[in-house]
């Protein structure tokens, strides 16, 4: 199994918000000295996030780094011009020595609308065509294309040829089908979001990937899915673990009460029971991961980049535990596919 860190870059103005971007970036750098295989960077155009330009974080990442792999969560193509999308992580994967995957997706929030006039009746429709226009411009060098929602190019050349020849990019499925079908129809790799919900809906998607996979023709062997998480502490026993963690879990339910939200999981112990939560001890940590995989028949997972409440110290503390004690045995337990390797720069 391979692991990631992510960060959605939520800033609630406890420091500066040029602190909290050197916050992420030292996360990234974390991220590598301890041994992550890769480390991701969300888009979002709203409060309470300033993660609005993935690209120019994470060539901040990749100039401090060497190893580790970069990943966008998600890159927003619904949103997005796909041949300016295109300059930019061009750019990006020469920058970062062809470390760079994207997971895109349609993205969500209100400010979509109004920002980008971008709305739910065409959103879905915006992200397929934004997709397939993009993989065009990876993989060819002159385009002719028309669609509906940008101007029409003809014989067109974009600058610079990336580096990846092609890139790999997953899709982010949280709720729709439509995401993981397109992520079928092109072969390509998926990645649930598998953080707001109990098991079910997301196994689902997943299994409908896999049928659409072999509906489209491709080698049901060569899927590939990734996971995420509702968060993480460990500690080396559970009931320190919990001890720890649960007064950050009741502010977040403290949290989405004051914002009108119902919570799907009431209490830390409900959420260790019947979410994708990883608190506890290593052992307890390596079942539930375990035990997902039996459902999704994942390779890749990820982790919050954020301390998300803990200090410094136990963050650090936390993500250390995971790769002497817990990592190993999931490697172990899961095979995985290489990622690719980037090139040195």
């Amino acid at each position: 199994m391979k692991f990631l860190l992510i960060t959605l870059i939520v800033h609630n103005e406890r420091v500066s918000t040029t602190d909290r971007f050197r916050e992420v970036i030292a996360g990234g750098v974390l991220a590598e000295e301890l041994g992550f295989d890769g480390f991701g960077v969300g888009e979002r155009h709203e409060r309470p996030f300033i993660s609005s330009s993935p690209p120019v974080v994470l060539s901040h990442v990749a100039a401090l780094t060497k190893r580790i792999r970069l990943f966008t969560a998600v890159t927003t193509l619904s949103l997005l011009d796909p041949v300016r999308a295109f300059e930019d992580y061009s750019t990006l994967d020469h920058l970062s020595g062809g470390r760079l995957e994207l997971i895109i997706g349609k993205g969500n929030g209100a400010a979509q609308a109004q920002l980008f006039h971008v709305t739910a009746e065409d959103q879905w429709d915006r992200n397929r065509e934004g997709y397939e226009l993009f993989r065009r411009l990876w993989r060819e060098d002159k385009v002719t294309w028309e669609g509906r929602f940008r101007p029409s190019l003809e014989n067109a050349e974009t600058w610079p040829r990336p580096l990846q020849q092609p890139i790999r990019v997953w899709h982010g499925s949280a709720t729709s089908t439509d995401s993981v079908d397109l992520a079928a129809r092109w072969g390509d790799p998926l990645f649930s979001a598998n953080v707001t919900n109990p098991i079910e809906p997301y196994a689902e998607l997943i299994e409908y990937y896999r049928e659409r996979w072999k509906f489209y023709g491709h080698d049901p062997a060569d899927a590939l899915v990734g996971a995420g998480t509702a968060g993480y502490y460990a500690a080396k026993t559970s009931q320190e673990a919990i001890e720890t963690y649960r007064p950050i879990y009741d502010a977040r339910i403290a949290l989405f009460k004051k914002m009108g939200l119902d919570p799907v999981f009431p209490t830390l112990e409900d959420a260790i029971e019947r979410s994708s939560i990883l608190v506890g001890s290593p052992q307890q940590i390596i079942d539930k991961v375990l035990r997902y995989h039996e459902r999704f028949g994942h390779e890749v997972m990820h982790l919050h980049a954020d301390a998300d409440g803990l200090t410094g110290s136990q963050h650090r503390t936390a993500l250390e535990l995971f790769q002497s004690d817990i990592a190993p045995v999931l490697r172990r337990e899961i095979p995985s596919r290489p990622f690719p390797t980037g090139r040195q720069i």
